[in-house]
């Protein structure tokens, strides 16, 4: 398959041959795989305390005509705590059981789980060729709802060289992704009590950006909303196919896809430096 390399300007300056990465057949399944992989392993343990909902006494004694028994009021035999008394007759509440008030939980959470899953090498390298594919692919990038003008979108590796977010608006506008660059300044306050924690907004996923190497875009792109820029060498399923829907729009600079036909990126056999 060949690409066109746009200048800063928008224009077509020379076409070149995309590397096999991109000839991959595209598997929704695999690529599912390898994101649910990176999503468990990024997930943090929680549980809760131990000693939770028995951080007090609850001894009552179930021996017949003692002076704090419980036996012959006709209660069950949870484990209850005094709560006021009138001479020998006590008042209990039930304590520490996961069936009383402010029992301890049943079953609760525990840290010690084990969230992380495991992938086979070559499986997560064939998940980020298969998304590779399918950036270049018209129907997948339409089917996430994408506004674009063409793709494969190859750019001017000059880009790399930014230091300020209003230039990179500008050369979006001038490649044709002015309606892009409006679809994700959208944003929907959520439904829900979700709104509460943290995270009230829901955001567009837009373009990801991939550079060869560190620069100063990766800087100056931090503020625009919805784009990702990552280096061409720490591409991973999640980054090309958020949510496990290959399709993400890309831009790649020349030098990227210079470095990833060179260095056999992600393929099987990696070629010695």
């Amino acid at each position: 398959m060949k690409a066109s390399i746009l200048d800063l300007q928008g224009k077509k300056t020379k076409e070149i041959n995309l590397p096999k990465q991109f000839e991959e057949e595209i598997r929704p399944d695999i690529i599912k795989r390898a994101v649910l992989v990176i999503q468990a392993n990024k997930r943090q343990p929680y549980g809760s305390d131990p000693q939770a909902g028995q951080k007090y006494v609850a001894k009552l004694s179930r021996r017949r005509r003692d002076y704090k028994g419980a036996y012959g009021h006709g209660i069950s035999r949870a484990p209850r705590k005094i709560l006021t008394r009138r001479g020998t007759q006590f008042f209990w509440v039930g304590a520490k059981s996961p069936h009383t008030v402010g029992g301890r939980r049943a079953h609760p959470p525990k840290v010690e789980k084990i969230w992380k899953l495991n992938i086979n090498v070559t499986e997560r390298r064939k998940a980020i060729r298969s998304a590779l594919a399918a950036t270049v692919h018209k129907d997948f990038v339409k089917t996430r709802g994408h506004k674009f003008f063409d793709v494969p979108l190859v750019v001017d590796s000059k880009i790399e060289s930014l230091e300020k977010t209003k230039d990179i608006i500008d050369i979006l506008k001038k490649i044709g992704l002015e309606k892009e660059l409006q679809r994700v300044q959208i944003k929907k306050i959520r439904a829900g009590v979700g709104k509460t924690r943290g995270n009230p907004y829901k955001k567009k996923v837009g373009p990801l950006i991939v550079i060869s190497d560190k620069c100063k875009l990766e800087k100056a792109s931090g503020n625009l909303q919805g784009f990702d820029i990552v280096r061409v060498s720490q591409l991973n399923a999640e980054l090309l196919a958020p949510g496990a829907v290959p399709g993400r729009l890309t831009i790649f600079t020349d030098k990227a896809i210079e470095r990833l036909e060179k260095e056999n990126l992600f393929m099987n056999k990696r070629r010695q430096k």
